[in-house]
């Protein structure tokens, strides 16, 4: 209220100053017959606003003020203000004339026409009645009369309003008054228009590319439409006119939703946040006012609402125009435009909020001026905002150009990738990956078909690397792979693909060494001869710097359906076929269920072998040593045995070179040693002077547990360690020299024998052999199996003998299987004998019964001993 107060003080004191009235006599509005009608008039304030016509008419001439300009602006009053406008017409003709009063927002007039003294006509109307009936169907106050020619009336008009008290008063010939409406109307229809094609544009805009930006300018410029068609009445003539209460709301309404909009996109356009934490604080907070304005404007009087939004306008737009500035000396480009776009509306909102309030003059510039400014403000930025879709639209096709050059550059990328890991570096020829792929896709396009899949393994590489060097051997194999692929090409059987880059692809690099191929064996009419003869061809030496090398290439191959539906069995299995024997007068071995040597059970053997080593389910079984001299038996050899619960009996031959290659030979030793030491005590009151010899291996030998296990166990069943002897074949000592001759001298150390086993089948070097403190020799089977029928066999033999005997061992032969081989052995020299000919391994008790049941006799006479 003490605003309101202040405010109304102020403007009086304006108006006082800025108006020229003066006291005078009646003015009077002079039609004349050049047709030019005056504008002006006389006007009282009635400050109770209760006045009457009668009271009006009886005022005297010095209660009135004149206005000869004809509009006038009283600012927010109370008061009823009557205007007195005496008309006379001077021409020879009866005219229709209009008297208007061209401000909308006037909530009450009434028009008093007196023809003399006497009152003709009353006529009341404003935006507070419903807008029908009205004698002209116009937004703007107006009322029809006529003068007959001298006629002279006079005109009082009431006026009282809660807004600004505007009085802009014209008196107009009927035919030009439609003239200028029907002028001014088209200049509306352009304006209103304009903004709602804006609308639309931006509306569409937002639709197609989902950019608040364009929503929020779209709703602010909905927002100047609803405004300035309220502000002229134009929604109260065509929307609402019979709910003049509903027109102050939407005039008043209009005023925050379209603040509320030029901050957000304010706000977007300008990117504040971005650089001016303090001006997005501002704007922030004049939207929190305008949000709360708009939600409560309607619980206010309009009075009121009318100042808070003429004061909220002013710095609302305030804010806008230096918002624009210190974007733009932040080197936002949109601040530019927005700087310029927003000075004309600025300047319109100050000059209307101006009018509105009283502070200036009812003028064209003062009643257009916001309109004016926001029709520049719209084309101004409507052309920043096409600048900036024409620049992200730029950007993005920039964009979208890089993204394709970045996106042919990592294609370009990803095929060299892709052709690096499909294809060797060397050869160039397609790899692994890229042969299953084939292979698979050709299978499951003829899966009735009949193929085959061959490998070539070039067996020499290795060595022809290590004699040539790495470059002359890339070479070589780079010439074999140009080789393959020619005599390929020759083969119709052999399946060819096309691959991205238009490359025919047939022979397939598997591994540094192996390529492999397809052969369609349905399209073989010649039972394979002509692959045969290309294989044949491949096995010829090839010329290298002067130099003819055999590269000894192997071939396998493994047939679908047979060996395998699919491309992994099959290489596999065709690299199993390469390492079988070829048959008839093929160069190439073909896979065989049947010697297939890797058969995939034997993964789980160890496994089995662990758990019933743990479960103890292995057996020992033992053969025994006999003095050839004496017929005495002097030990026997520990054999372990191993009933598989689903295989059956598992051969020594079968799972012990695979514990010695997955260390499951440390527990098999471990065990082997706990058991036979534990029955060598059992069997000694049976055979005093037994010994008992227990296998070793290479790994067990470089074993840090070796020495302890024995020392444990020794001690543990209370055998002596001059009982036990320690077997190991002449190849496993020789695998690490120095830590297998350490290692032996500490089992020695604790007074163990040790005895070579399987001697003749190695490259023993016999230096190395006089080294160990080994005091027995064991002749392998396979130099005494036939000397009872080879000469050969029998001179290796005998040397043999002569060779252990002369380093100081005693000479054992194993594997004796009869009589003949027995007696040629004793002759000569051979110290003892073990074979099936003396005893089959026993069981523990069977061995026992076999002690007490034979006799020293039995041997002798074996042997005939005289």
């Amino acid at each position: 209220m003490i605003l309101s107060k202040a405010l109304r003080v102020f403007l009086l004191f304006l108006m006082v100053c800025a108006s020229h009235t003066t006291r005078a006599e009646t003015h009077t509005v002079i039609v004349a017959p050049d047709g030019s009608i005056g504008s002006h008039f006389q006007y009282w304030e009635d400050k109770d606003a209760n006045a009457s016509i009668e009271a009006v008419t009886a005022l005297p001439a010095s209660s009135w003020q004149d206005q000869p300009s004809g509009k006038a602006t009283m600012g927010i009053t109370e008061s009823a203000f009557w205007l007195r406008v005496p008309v006379v017409n001077q021409t020879a003709e009866r005219l229709n004339l209009v008297a208007e009063l061209a401000y909308s927002q006037l909530d009450d007039a009434t028009f008093y026409v007196f023809s003399g003294d006497r009152l003709t006509r009353e006529y009341r109307t404003g935006d507070t009645h419903p807008f029908y009936p009205r004698d002209i169907d116009h937004p703007n106050v107006t009322m029809r009369f006529h003068l007959s020619p001298s006629e002279e009336k006079t005109l009082y008009i009431r006026v009282m309003t809660q807004g600004t008290m505007v009085l802009p008063l014209r008196i107009w010939k009927e035919h030009e008054f439609y003239e200028a409406e029907s002028y001014e109307n088209k200049l509306h229809f352009f304006y209103y228009g304009s903004l709602a094609v804006i609308v639309l544009i931006n509306l569409a805009v937002f639709l197609t590319l989902r950019e608040k930006l364009y929503l929020f300018y779209s709703l602010a410029i909905f927002g100047y439409l609803v405004f300035f068609a309220a502000i002229r009445g134009f929604t109260f003539q065509h929307f609402y006119p019979m709910h003049p209460d509903l027109h102050a709301h939407v005039l008043v309404l209009s005023m925050p939703f379209l603040a509320m909009f030029s901050l957000l996109f304010c706000m977007e356009f300008l990117k504040v946040g971005s650089h001016s934490p303090r001006l997005k604080k501002a704007l922030l907070g004049m939207l929190g006012f305008e949000i709360l304005f708009f939600l409560f404007s309607p619980l206010l009087d309009y009075n009121t609402a009318i100042q808070i939004a003429s004061l909220s306008a002013f710095v609302f737009f305030s804010l806008l125009l230096i918002a624009g500035p210190i974007s733009w000396a932040a080197g936002i480009r949109a601040g530019v435009f927005f700087t310029i776009a927003w000075s004309p509306l600025t300047l319109g909102v100050l000059a209307t909020a101006g009018r509105a309030l009283g502070l200036f003059p009812e003028n064209f510039f003062t009643e257009y001026a916001m309109q004016i400014g926001s029709g520049l403000e719209a084309f101004i930025l409507t052309l920043a905002l096409a600048d900036r879709l024409y620049r992200e639209r730029e950007e993005k096709i920039g964009a979208q150009a890089d993204s394709l050059r970045k996106e042919k550059a990592r294609n370009d990328a990803q095929d060299r990738l892709t052709d690096a890991m499909t294809h060797d570096p060397v050869t160039g020829l397609p790899n692994r990956n890229r042969f299953e792929w084939m292979v698979d896709q050709q299978l499951k396009m003829d899966p009735d078909g009949r193929y085959m899949v061959g490998v070539t393994r070039i067996t020499r590489l290795k060595e022809i690397n290590r004699t040539l060097g790495l470059e002359r051997s890339e070479r070589l194999l780079k010439s074999l792979a140009e080789q393959m692929t020619e005599l390929a090409e020759k083969l119709p059987m052999v399946h060819a693909t096309i691959d991205n880059h238009g490359r025919v692809e047939r022979v397939y690099q598997l591994s540094g060494d192996s390529f492999g191929l397809l052969v369609d064996a349905s399209n073989t009419s010649d039972n394979f001869q002509s692959i045969n003869n290309a294989l044949k061809q491949l096995a010829e030496p090839v010329m290298l710097d002067h130099l003819a090398i055999e590269a000894h290439p192997r071939f396998g191959a493994a047939a679908y359906p047979q060996h395998g539906n699919k491309a992994s069995v099959l290489i596999r299995n065709a690299h199993v076929g390469l390492e079988m024997a070829p048959q008839g007068t093929f160069e190439t071995g073909f896979y065989s269920r049947q010697n297939d040597i890797y058969n995939e059970s034997r993964l789980t053997l160890m496994s089995d072998l662990r758990e019933a080593l743990h479960q103890d389910q292995t057996s020992l079984h033992y053969q025994p040593k006999v003095c050839v001299s004496t017929g005495q038996v002097v030990g026997v050899e520990a054999l372990i045995r191993w009933h598989h619960p689903e295989r059956g009996w598992v051969s020594p031959s079968e799972f012990i070179p695979l514990a010695e290659r997955t260390g499951v030979i440390k527990h098999l030793t471990r065990w082997v040693a706990d058991r036979a030491l534990r029955d060598l005590k059992t069997l000694l009151p049976h055979a005093p002077d037994l010994s008992m010899a227990i296998n070793i291996s290479a790994k067990d030998l470089v074993s840090a547990e070796l020495k302890g296990l024995f020392e444990t166990r020794l001690r543990c069943h209370g055998v002596q360690a001059s009982q036990v002897t320690c077997e190991l074949t002449e190849t496993a000592a020789l695998v690490d020299p120095e830590k297998g001759l350490q290692a032996l001298n500490a089992l020695s150390e604790l007074g163990l024998k040790l005895s070579i086993d399987d001697f003749g089948t190695g490259y023993s070097s016999l230096s190395y052999l006089k080294q160990l403190p080994a005091t027995e020799l064991k002749l392998d089977r396979s130099l005494i199996h036939d000397i009872d029928t080879c000469e050969n066999s029998r001179v290796i033999a005998e040397t043999a003998i002569k060779l252990g005997r002369g380093l100081g061992y005693r000479v054992v032969g194993e594997g004796v299987e009869n009589e003949e081989s027995a007696s040629l052995l004793r002759e000569l020299g051979a110290d003892m004998l073990q074979g099936y000919w003396v005893c089959r391994p026993l069981s523990l008790e069977d061995l026992k019964s076999w002690l007490e049941t034979r006799s020293e006799a039995d041997l002798k006479t074996r042997f005939q001993v005289r």
